[in-house]
């Protein structure tokens, strides 16, 4: 398995949650870039650049993208504070456009459960969360039904390549 810094997981699991209902909203992609410049555990790269390539892949691969990065996150040797911090990308990524759609809970879910934290650790740091993080029974086979649900349900669009406001301003 390839090995991946924490900075681009992060910023992987956002993308997901942001592509999930089958649309970038330009909120979403700043509330992202915000959270980006704001987090001490990312490192310096090209927000742009690393956005437009998860474009590039989820338009190339698909639905194949969604798994891969979902046995990503479960293979993935985490510390606690990355999880946590996942979840928050997660979390606001989901709430930037106004609009939050169940596709969206769901795949929140499906998330959280890849990673080890106790929903208690979860709510400590983050008490919004709590109704992101409604009991379902949770067994391995739930986890892949509840994900090939959600690969079966949705249909994803190729998308455009994101355009920062300064960069469009730029090219006038």
């Amino acid at each position: 398995m390839e090995t991946i810094d924490f900075d681009k997981i992060l910023v992987r699991s956002a993308f997901c949650c942001m592509a999930t209902d089958g649309k970038i909203d330009k909120k979403e992609i700043s509330s992202i870039k915000k959270l980006c410049e704001e987090s001490t555990l990312m490192s310096d790269f090209n927000f742009l650049e690393e956005i437009n390539l998860l474009v590039d892949e989820i338009n190339s691969k698909g639905k194949q993208f969604i798994i891969s990065h979902m046995n990503l996150l479960s293979n993935s040797k985490l510390t606690e504070e990355e999880e946590l911090e996942i979840l928050n990308f997660c979390y606001h990524t989901i709430m930037a456009d106004d609009e939050i759609h169940y596709s969206e809970i769901k795949f929140f879910k499906n998330i959280r459960h890849r990673l080890e934290l106790s929903d208690d650790s979860i709510l400590l740091k983050y008490p919004h969360l709590e109704q992101f993080l409604a009991k379902d029974i949770v067994t391995e086979s739930f986890l892949d039904r509840l994900t090939n649900q959600y690969l079966d349900a949705i249909e994803l669009p190729k998308f455009d390549s994101i355009r920062l406001d300064s960069q469009e301003n730029d090219n006038k």
